[in-house]
């Protein structure tokens, strides 16, 4: 493969932009055996500099087995160097570093041309696909593309450590642009362990591109591991009408050790059904724009079936917060006269030296949850991101009043009259039809921002003794004194204890033009 990235290949250019003659000296060689060199990762020339790099290579591989075609090969480029010698002035020889001593070694000493091939017929040139460049590269594209950038700019300053984590950003940006969700910079930080970790098991000081995938992978998802890979794999400077035959190749055509990686970027569907039957087709809109222009948002509502979950999931944050509360009214005491609740096996296994057995007691806990807030972004409600406010009065006892910001209604639609928002945080307080318009209430000026806004109204509006907050921070400790002085205990559940895909999930919902609408929008 011709690529840019290899160092012959860079030579040969270097000595065309300059009128320097350019001289193969290699042996013809067919069916040369291929060889794992013990390489010690190329990112190291970047900080022990290159003749310490080779110096050390060339120590450690001093007693390496070498075999007859490599005596050929060397013997051929030393005697190609003496001739090339008397010619010229100044030679610039480019061989690969397994050889170079032994080559240079060579130059002393009298040589002759070893037997060999010296033309080969049916040789062409042709166009590596698009596709295939994907998968057979030696370098990824992203970095071959940096390296081509950089080189027409002449100022290679290509540290492959910037590169990844530049590749990560327009990745990670373009992930948030298709699924409209923050990115947890806590994920992020775990990606970079997670890949830095693998690349050490593996002998490297860099990840390669498949650790960054599977490291995209374990600490996000499928979603944005498929991201990193289209970026990282696109070169962009092929042609897009090549002059040469197109040629499609694979990884197995060239005998290369490939790994396989599958995308699960969505579910999957359940199997077609082997008779058809009558299926009503979602409609599209005739022309551009007209779902918008029908647009009233006068007599806006839900789609009921989004409430249940909604409704579900704050059932589930109760019972969470309440097991929490219960663990820590629990009292630990050494054993004396009563087991009181059982006996604590971690604390008495903490004690085993001492002799004792420690019990615990369940001291009894009074309160319910009456409120609850789910803060999904962590950017603290952007008002460009989040620019829609909302209170909504619960239609039925089984339906809590629910605040919440999110990106516009009447932007993005999926069907007439059913527009597609993104939350970025909401409020659920029990039992409904009691809540005025928190947006308007001066009662909670005081909070810097719509997530403690929402927490403000949820203490306000709370008819239990406890309020459950669940964000990527905890709140303020201001916010905490004012709820007490409510009798109120704000208990706070990091959002990371959920689960990303339900949250996903969750942060997701659609507002219907009207009553109406429900009738359709299933």
């Amino acid at each position: 493969l011709v690529e840019v990235t290899d160092p012959v290949m860079e030579a040969c250019r270097l000595a065309l932009e300059n009128d320097i003659p350019i001289h193969f000296i290699d042996r013809d060689t067919k069916g040369y055996p291929r060889v794992r060199e013990p390489f010690p990762d190329p990112y190291a020339v970047s900080k022990v500099g290159l003749e310490s790099y080779v110096e050390i290579y060339v120590k450690a591989s001093g007693a390496a087995r070498r075999g007859q075609e490599d005596e050929l090969r060397e013997a051929t480029m030393a005697f190609h160097l003496k001739e090339l010698a008397q010619k010229h002035e100044s030679v610039l020889a480019v061989v690969g570093l397994a050889h170079f001593a032994r080559v240079a070694g060579l130059l002393d000493s009298p040589l002759a041309l070893p037997i060999g091939r010296v033309r080969r017929e049916g040789v062409g040139l042709a166009n590596l696909d698009p596709d295939s460049a994907r998968e057979v590269l030696a370098e990824m594209g992203f970095v071959a593309a940096a390296f081509e950038r950089e080189r027409l700019e002449k100022d290679p300053s290509l540290d492959r450590l910037l590169l990844h984590e530049r590749l990560l950003e327009e990745s990670l940006e373009r992930y948030t642009r298709e699924t409209k969700e923050g990115v947890n910079p806590v994920r992020v930080s775990v990606l970079r362990r997670f890949a830095r970790n693998y690349a050490v098991l593996q002998g490297g000081l860099v990840p390669d591109f498949y650790q960054l995938i599977i490291a995209a992978r374990g600490a996000m998802d499928d979603d944005l591991a498929y991201e990193l890979w289209d970026l990282g794999s696109n070169y962009p400077f092929q042609e897009a009408e090549p002059t040469l035959p197109n040629l499609r190749i694979t990884p197995e055509d060239l005998y290369l050790g490939h790994r396989r990686i599958r995308f699960h970027r969505r579910l999957r569907k359940t199997r077609k059904r082997l008779v058809p039957i009558p299926v009503k087709k979602r409609p599209k809109e005739k022309r551009p724009g007209e779902w918008k222009e029908m647009w009233q948002g006068e007599m806006i509502c839900s789609y009921p079936p989004e409430d249940v979950v909604v409704e579900g999931w704050g059932s589930y944050a109760k019972k969470k917060a309440m097991a929490i509360l219960a663990e820590e009214n629990v009292r630990v005491s050494p054993f004396t006269v009563s087991l009181l609740d059982g006996i604590d096996p971690k604390e008495t296994i903490r004690n085993w030296h001492t002799g004792r057995i420690y019990v615990k007691e369940q001291l009894p806990m009074h309160g319910e949850v009456g409120s609850l807030v789910l803060i999904f972004d962590g950017d603290e409600g952007d008002e460009e991101k989040f620019p829609w406010r909302l209170t909504w009065l619960g239609e039925h006892d089984q339906e809590s009043d629910m605040a919440f910001y999110s990106t516009s209604p009447g932007e993005n639609f999926v069907g007439p009259g059913i527009s597609k928002c993104i939350h970025g945080g909401f409020m659920l307080t029990y039992p409904p039809r009691r809540v005025y318009d928190i947006w308007r209430d001066p009662y909670f000026n005081m909070a810097k921002n719509k997530p403690e806004r929402l927490l403000l109204a949820a203490i306000d509006y709370c008819r239990g003794n406890r309020v459950v907050y669940v964000a990527e921070k905890p709140p303020r400790q201001l916010l905490k004194s004012f709820a007490q002085r409510y009798g109120i205990k704000v208990v706070y559940i990091p959002i990371g204890q959920f689960s990303p895909q339900f949250l996903k999930k969750l942060s997701l919902f659609h507002v219907l033009d009207g009553h109406h609408v429900r009738s359709y929008a299933r």
